[in-house]
């Protein structure tokens, strides 16, 4: 009579238990900071960490960690570098496909949006809020700058994105595409009116004007695709920011006079008075004079055909369609 297998699950379990334990031993110094940073008590941190250093060393012949005395950080050895890093990779391993199983099964969804994209996307879910909340569903948002956009779909952080991209034929190639509109670009401005008259500007007269640029991004590929890689050398680049608002900012501020180059969205937001950081800027419609001509596309993106591979009962299904309403 054949015996049958207990389930594997406890098992799995504390494997899993012990390997998140080692890595905030590691992370922390000590089986306290590693108790503080899991809620759990230190005894119960010790215990699991003896057990796995007992265990290891009579396998690999050496113990991962050594005690160096009261108040100092564990040291671990050569063995317990190795299976960290493989302790990190496994459990991220791990993660990766329980998310990847609950986005195929509908039980999660994940959506980014920029700050000024936020609207239509709040506009969209609250069609299927109710039906989430009812069906159990998490829907989770996360904000996201434009130069991240269509990354956070291709290494699976989001599902579903809102934001401007650069139009081109290989969005369609890579993406799900819904697009809302296109516009092209403004500038936002402290330089006086005898300075830099408006109320457009052409393309061409970048050179002439002291810039506040990006370091990365959409607007990054606008002057890549005008100037060449080597547009800094080009152009007057005033100053380099990491977000537009810091941009914004230092262009209130008045510390140095110069434009920014923004897409109409966030033009037409400063025009019509709902970017508060940007009171006292001019907004200046650029005309595109210079090849190749460049539009902004804003729009829901998605991996290519996953906005309906799942089924009607999806949930990125629904909100896609929940979106195309709006």
């Amino acid at each position: 009579m054949s015996r049958q297998l207990d389930s594997p699950q406890p098992l799995l379990d504390t494997t899993m238990d012990q390997l998140r334990t080692l890595i905030a031993v590691r992370d922390t110094g000590t089986a306290l900071g590693a108790a503080r940073l899991l809620g759990r008590e230190q005894s119960s941190i010790q215990k699991q960490l003896d057990t796995v250093n007992r265990n290891f060393g009579e396998l690999c012949g050496e113990p991962l960690v050594r005690k160096q005395g009261r108040g100092k950080a564990m040291l671990f050895t050569p063995t317990g570098e190795v299976l960290v890093e493989l302790a990190r990779k496994t459990l991220g391993d791990w993660l990766d496909a329980v998310e990847d199983s609950r986005r195929r099964l509908g039980t999660t969804l994940t959506v980014g949006t920029t700050r000024f994209t936020l609207g239509f996307l709040i506009d969209g879910t609250e069609r299927v809020a109710d039906d989430f909340r009812r069906d159990g569903i998490e829907l989770k948002v996360t904000h996201l700058r434009t130069k991240d956009l269509l990354s956070s779909l291709d290494d699976r952080r989001a599902d579903l994105v809102c934001g401007s991209v650069l139009a081109g034929s290989s969005l369609w190639e890579r993406y799900d595409v819904m697009e809302w509109r296109r516009s092209g670009l403004s500038l936002l401005t402290n330089l006086p009116e005898r300075r830099l008259r408006g109320p457009r500007v052409a393309a061409s007269e970048l050179t002439t004007l002291p810039l506040v640029v990006p370091a990365a991004g959409l607007i990054t590929g606008v002057l890549k695709g005008w100037f060449g890689a080597d547009y800094r050398s080009t152009l007057d680049v005033a100053a380099e920011i990491d977000t537009i608002q810091y941009g914004i900012e230092l262009l209130t501020s008045g510390l140095l006079r110069g434009c920014m180059l923004v897409t109409r969205g966030v033009g037409e937001a400063a025009e019509d008075g709902r970017l508060a950081e940007g009171d006292g800027l001019r907004v200046l419609e650029l005309d595109g004079d210079l090849e190749p001509a460049q539009e902004v596309l804003v729009g829901v993106f998605c991996r290519k055909g996953e906005s309906s591979a799942h089924g009607a009962e999806h949930p990125l299904t629904r909100l896609w369609g929940a979106l195309a309403k709006r």
